[in-house]
């Protein structure tokens, strides 16, 4: 069992979900949350439009899934680390309206280096819409019990072709890894993404044509 200091505070507010949400450690609270979106470490370089408060929200089906994976992995004491799940429709646009300031490049060194920011929009790292708005989607990564995230061979968020799944550059124990979290994932009912290895999406997802834009907290 991981100790508690590897946690992010799960601090929200009472406030009533829409129907169908639920928080991810209220049904799972064995997953550690890294929320980056809410933090500064992530390719805006500052918190982003929509996150209130360090917490996980997914639908309720997303949530009895990835409780299955969290099952399975921590008999082998693997555990689940999540970066992102919902995500409002408020926060793609501020990803949109960072992506179109081109003197911003604060974050380029660690999150892009390989791509110009001019060309964020034309290679599909950014979008005026994203699935993560309907809320089935979660990017995450496995850890082991002293909280040290398994080798994936990038980082969660890196803009190039080092983050595709099927990538051979990177070492051999990553692309194990990689198969060994992609594996799982569509065991539970996740399909992956081909351009990101932590990112995946509810096969049945509930809203697959509804985009929220409820703030997180």
């Amino acid at each position: 069992m991981l100790l508690s200091s590897f946690w992010v505070t799960n601090e929200r507010s009472p406030s009533h979900l829409p129907e169908g949400f639920v928080y991810l450690t209220d049904v799972v609270p064995e997953v550690v949350l890294d929320m980056r979106y809410y933090g500064t470490d992530n390719f805006v370089g500052k918190r982003v439009d929509g996150y209130q408060k360090p917490v996980c929200i997914v639908t309720k089906e997303c949530a009895e899934h990835l409780k299955m994976v969290v099952a399975e992995v921590s008999e082998l004491s693997v555990y689940v680390k999540v970066f992102d799940a919902y995500r409002p429709q408020q926060a793609v646009d501020h990803f949109a309206k960072w992506a179109l300031d081109l003197n911003d490049t604060l974050t380029r060194q660690k999150y892009y280096p390989e791509v110009d920011k001019s060309d964020l929009f034309r290679l599909n790292y950014i979008a005026e819409k994203s699935g993560h708005s309907r809320g089935s989607t979660i990017d995450l990564t496995f850890i082991d019990a002293d909280g040290v995230e398994l080798d994936m061979g990038s980082s969660w968020d890196y803009f190039g072709t080092k983050s595709w799944p099927s990538d051979t550059t990177v070492s051999t124990d990553a692309q194990k890894n990689r198969n060994f979290l992609r594996n799982v994932m569509i065991k539970h009912g996740f399909k992956p993404y081909n351009e990101e290895w932590w990112h995946f999406t509810l096969v049945n997802e509930p809203f697959p044509d509804t985009y929220f834009d409820f703030v997180v907290k």
